[in-house]
């Protein structure tokens, strides 16, 4: 399976994104799916997961702005991001969890101080 992540932007404070991840297999078949984001210099923080049947967990700083789903039937994980911080800029990637399959470029979210 490959993963293209899309929908990455400037944005300003407050302001909103969706991400998109489409995986070139099959990844209906895989549980939990996740979305995770990489600072420069630090390390990958998984945000978001969802498992097939749509049960979601979220990391404590994105609970209540950010919205994970999924379609199976398009192998496309989204994430909704809202009331964007300057804090949320990172590279997004999204992956199986735990992590399966290679990591692709991500999709880089840049929210302006």
């Amino acid at each position: 399976v490959q993963l293209q992540a899309s929908g990455g932007g400037l944005v300003q404070p407050g302001g909103s994104l969706r991400l998109s991840c489409a995986a070139s297999g099959s990844s209906s078949s895989i549980n939990v799916m996740g979305w995770y984001r990489q600072v420069p210099g630090k390390q990958r923080v998984l945000v978001a997961t969802i498992t097939h049947d749509g049960k979601i967990g979220y990391e404590n700083s994105v609970r209540g702005r950010f919205t994970i789903s999924r379609d199976n039937t398009k192998n496309t994980a989204y994430l909704r991001m809202n009331s964007l911080k300057p804090e949320d800029t990172a590279v997004y990637f999204c992956n199986a969890v735990p992590p399966t399959w290679s990591w692709g470029q991500g999709t880089l979210v840049t929210v302006l101080q």
